[in-house]
């Protein structure tokens, strides 16, 4: 594949650039929408499948997290290539209940019964809250679970109450990255978060990672964008680095662990990839990536993420020590970190969950800013729903953005 050079629009249409400080300086192409006209739109879009309106609200929230936040990879763009497939195709229950399967107080088990996770893991988060304010820990471990976005959303919910929140998630049935040394691919992406009050007005911290070298869609994001990625992202079959990001949908390379090679500490992320296959889907009775079938692939990616297994816990710190002091020395240890100098003046040092909360608020007053061609698919889509589009901010901006 021979990949053009990008435009302007393309290379910042999406990415994580909130998380990596490349959004450019001066006004982006695009659109701004306030951010309550954007939940609205996605809320609407989820009720045409058949999710009650509440549910739908959660979801809306849990997906437009990641424009908001400046994590496009998992925000919108995955509303017509992820969310409303999983809806059509009958892999997400719109009405499903999730089931209780065993309840010991501070733990419990949930089937998901292929609830649309975007609701459900945020619902499985509050219970684990909940359990914490009584217990002081709170367990919820999920079985037959979708996909759920944003794992940062989730976990974010839990340090807003004041408490450390961890989500641990695995993909199912789909393998994508192999062991260290093995010729077949068996694990996914295996996110982990973890969040926590970061005390006095400073921004929670949430950290939000995937145990691979990258998610899926940060790679999707670039061969959208027809950009190269860089070396360590991607193998081929003999485990020569790939830089073409469509050869990743096209079967011809699989996703590396975060490290990269084993010498430079590949072992790390395929160990905290199995922490989370143990953590989220063993301790439910989910589906794994590690099973026999695994084994008679071809070293592409292989099998499906249906039956996801994840484990939503939360801490409440006031049970262990006393509440006050914990956030003030939250505030010192995240304060100090902000206060550390920097090498480079215009990239000041932060923390996860800082530089997202920062983009966050901005955006909150001066509306979200989607990409010409997230704001069109999104208007094409609303045409298709029968619904009104999200409207941009000033009449200038949509005549712009459509033309």
């Amino acid at each position: 594949m021979s990949l053009t050079t990008p435009t302007l629009d393309d290379r910042h249409a999406e990415g994580d650039g909130a998380r990596l400080g490349t959004a450019p300086p001066g006004p982006r192409p695009g659109a701004a929408v306030r951010y309550p006209e954007l939940l609205r739109f996605t809320a609407e879009v989820f009720a045409t499948r058949g999710l009650p309106a509440a549910r739908a609200r959660t979801a809306a929230e849990a997906l437009c997290y990641g424009d908001l936040t400046g994590l496009t990879s998992h925000g919108l763009v995955n509303l017509t290539r992820l969310y409303l497939p999983l809806l059509d195709e009958g892999r997400a229950d719109p009405a499903a209940e999730p089931e209780v399967l065993a309840d010991r107080g501070a733990a419990v088990l949930l089937d998901d019964r292929r609830a649309l996770g975007l609701w459900a893991a945020p619902a499985a988060m509050d219970l684990a809250v909940e359990r914490a304010e009584r217990f002081g820990v709170g367990l919820v471990s999920v079985r037959g679970a979708t996909h759920l976005g944003c794992a940062g959303f989730h976990t974010l919910r839990a340090a807003r109450r004041g408490m450390i929140g961890l989500l641990a998630a695995n993909c199912g049935r789909q393998r994508i990255a192999r062991p260290p040394g093995g010729r077949v691919t068996m694990l996914g992406t295996n996110p982990l978060s973890v969040a926590a009050p970061a005390g006095g007005r400073l921004h929670p911290f949430v950290l939000d990672m995937s145990t691979t070298a990258v998610p899926t869609g940060r790679v999707r994001a670039a061969a959208r964008a027809g950009q190269p990625v860089p070396a360590g992202w991607l193998a081929d079959q003999q485990g020569a680095p790939v830089t073409d990001p469509a050869a990743f949908d096209r079967g011809d390379a699989h996703l590396l662990w975060l490290g990269g090679e084993p010498q430079t500490g590949a072992y790390k992320g395929y160990g905290l990839g199995l922490v989370v296959e143990v953590l989220g889907a063993l301790l439910a009775g989910a589906g794994l990536g590690p099973e026999p079938a695994a084994l008679t692939g071809d070293g592409r990616p292989s099998g499906r993420d249906d039956d996801i297994g994840y484990l939503a816990l939360a801490i409440a710190p006031g049970t262990v020590r006393d509440g006050a002091e914990f956030a003030a020395q939250a505030a010192g240890l995240f304060g100090t970190l902000l206060d550390c100098p920097p090498i480079d003046p215009a990239r000041p040092v932060g923390y996860p969950g800082h530089p997202e909360g920062e983009l966050a608020e901005r955006q909150l007053i001066g509306g979200v800013h989607l990409s010409p061609a997230r704001f069109r698919e999104l208007t094409e889509l609303a045409g298709a729903c029968g619904l009104t589009p999200p409207r941009p901010i000033g009449a200038a901006a949509a005549e712009e953005v459509t033309a």
